[in-house]
């Protein structure tokens, strides 16, 4: 369901006024200048800065990165515009992006120098996946997409404001300027959108003809002649399914304080949209989401399939938002690695998995036994994944962290015992039935009470017990946190915390000694240590619930009705209908800490209608009306 490998860009800096591409033979900018190139075709051949003057958010759209020049001239031009939009999207396609070496390289003596140096410190693992990456404090958002043209653009769920069509030239990568790229843009293009382009191929005018631009020539750059400008004009357009239509709300209610909770209110509040949460215990992430610490990373499965690939991108979304708050002491926590047993391949097989899939070892690399041993204190015999950008973090202080966000109201002991709709929109009740809140849009991210509150589940789940357990006394060294057959990390205050139990429908709330031990011999087969036993009773530890689905991811995105119109389509998620203003971001399992940041991002963007930051087969298989096309299509054809 993802986009293939990407492999590194070639570039010969030979001819610092011209670099090329060797792969290709062909420049990535006139001899004249990259900066004035972008300034000159594809801001002025897109109104730009004007049009963006005044707006709430203006979204451009590239269709090859290449050394990133068009980014940081409409950066530098949006920073340097009184007028500008409260925040800009910049959506780019590369299938060869650069190595942070070259990317350095191509921007020595920039004449913006803090961009360049910004846009590097932040440059991203060559994964295959789409990276969010935020500056000025959220108000520029770059969203790279790393992979083939061909496959990127039937992913992206975008309303694109201006279209830099970029690239290598259609004679030299004809992929970048096929017949079906340039038909994509009817579906990504918002309304009024423009369009500009080096390019005056034949091929070119009239693919974006057939998109629905109106296309005309303009004075070209430096050497070239002519350039291509359009705007968008189409004679017909689909509308877009229910599952893809944006909210109008700008007040929304949270249901729910952990990091579900707390990770969509402050995602939200970024966007301008004012967010009141209802707690019903006396503290922010009291529950599932209250232990003094949980790991965050991805995973490396052999087929890359959709759970590997959500793990991979949320890991890599997390250790970007957490980075910034652990190293400022913010919230506690470390960002010095991970290492991952694995019980059922052998170190080569783990080898070839990475060169298969393509994985940089920035993401992920395959250790032996005795490897990693040399990392912490690692006795398990097996093999490891080492991570090197996954750590631990404290949850409970992560969510009250987001909860203090500008725009975020927090009614703590605060039961809401039913959801109304109404005129307004949603109406919060308390137990005895009178009013909490009345709001245009609600989001349930309560875990498994939101089951209770949308009056039946969207899927398959079951509420799974799980007990942690701490030793305060002394004990080897954790340098990096370890996961295996359950995991093991020392906090701030040196402590150890390692765990945890996993059972189904277990509401018991004491911590019991049985499960230390359980505890206890997962720590021993990890680094082969575990505290005296004759201490277990007394050991401190602490109950918690998850959520889980059947499939192991999250719901995400607008509740479905209970009731779908008979002539409704039900095969794909994203065409069955939906209940106006209610969503649910639930079933974050115990992978709450690596899911939170980029489910409420997503959650986010699909209320406000900005771009999603996940590619749409990832959107579908997080949907939350995911089960019920399944089930239409088991009904219809007999099979999922």
């Amino acid at each position: 369901m993802g986009f293939d490998p990407v492999s590194p860009a070639r570039v010969d800096f030979s001819d610092r006024a011209a670099p090329q591409a060797p792969d290709f033979g062909d420049v990535y900018h006139a001899r004249a200048g990259g900066l004035g190139q972008a300034r000159h075709v594809f801001l002025a051949g897109n109104g730009l800065p004007e049009r963006w003057g005044g707006r709430d958010r203006f979204v451009v759209l590239e269709t090859g990165f290449g050394l990133g020049t068009n980014f940081l001239a409409t950066w530098a031009a949006w920073r340097d515009d009184p007028r500008r939009c409260g925040r800009l999207w910049f959506v780019s396609v590369e299938k060869h992006p650069l190595s942070r070496a070259d990317l350095e390289q191509a921007h020595r003596g920039s004449p913006r120098p803090e961009l360049a140096h910004a846009l590097i410190d932040a440059w991203p693992p060559a994964t295959p996946d789409m990276h969010l990456i935020d500056f000025d404090q959220g108000q520029v958002r770059l969203l790279l997409v790393f992979a083939d043209i061909a496959q990127a653009m039937p992913e992206l769920v975008v309303r694109a404001d201006a279209i830099y069509l970029d690239g290598f030239s259609p004679a030299r990568n004809p992929a970048m300027w096929d017949a079906r790229v340039l038909r994509s843009l009817n579906r990504l293009a918002a309304p009024q959108a423009t369009v500009a382009t080096w390019s005056v191929a034949r091929s070119v005018l009239e693919g974006l003809t057939s998109a629905g631009f109106e296309v005309g020539k303009q004075p070209g750059f430096a050497g070239k002649r002519e350039m291509t400008v359009g705007r968008f004009a189409p004679r017909h357009r689909a509308p877009l399914p229910p599952g893809r239509r944006p909210g109008t709300a700008r007040h929304v209610a949270v249901v729910g304080a952990g990091l579900a909770g707390a990770g969509i209110a402050q995602a939200l509040a970024r966007t301008g949209v004012h967010t009141a949460v209802f707690e019903r215990r006396p503290l922010a992430a009291d529950e599932g989401s209250g232990n003094a610490g949980g790991l965050y990373h991805g995973v490396v499965h052999d087929d890359d399939g959709p759970h590997a690939r959500w793990l991979r991108a949320a890991a890599l979304r997390a250790q970007r938002v957490y980075a910034p708050l652990i190293d400022s002491g913010i919230v506690p926590g470390a960002r010095a690695g991970l290492l991952r047993a694995e019980a059922r391949r052998d170190w080569p097989h783990m080898v070839a998995t990475l060169a298969r899939l393509g994985l940089p070892t920035e993401f992920a690399q395959a250790l032996n036994a005795a490897q990693a041993a040399t990392r912490s204190t690692w006795a398990c015999g097996l093999p490891a994944w080492w991570l090197p950008g996954a750590g631990w973090i404290a949850p409970r202080a992560l969510a009250q962290h987001w909860l203090g966000h500008t725009g975020i109201d927090l009614h703590l002991g605060c039961t809401v015992a039913s959801i109304q709709p109404c005129d307004e929109g949603w109406r919060l009740l308390d137990p005895d039935g009178a009013l909490l809140h009345t709001t245009q849009a609600v989001v349930l991210a309560n875990a498994a009470d939101a089951v209770r509150l949308l009056g039946e589940a969207p899927g398959p789940w079951q509420r799974t017990r799980g007990q942690v357990s701490l030793w305060d006394g002394e004990h080897p060294p954790l340098p990096v946190p370890m996961a295996g057959a359950g995991y093991a990390l020392q906090l701030d205050d040196a402590r150890l915390l390692f765990g945890a139990t996993s059972q189904v429908d277990d509401l018991d709330p004491d911590v019991r000694p049985e499960d230390h031990r359980s505890n206890a011999a997962a720590l021993q087969g990890l680094i082969g240590w575990c505290p005296a036993a004759s201490g277990m009773p007394g050991w401190p530890g602490r109950v918690g619930w998850r959520l889980q689905t059947a499939d192991r991811l999250p719901w995400v995105g607008p509740a479905p009705t209970r009731q779908p119109g008979p002539a409704a389509r039900l095969d794909q998620a994203r065409f069955i209908a939906r209940q106006d203003g209610l969503y649910v971001l639930a079933g974050l399992g115990s992978r709450g800490l690596t899911l939170a940041p980029l489910a409420a991002e997503l959650l986010a963007s699909w209320i406000t209608g900005e771009p999603l930051p996940v590619p749409a087969r990832m959107v579908d298989a997080v949907d939350v009306a995911r089960f019920a096309a399944r089930s239409a299509r088991v009904g219809r054809f007999g099979g999922a």
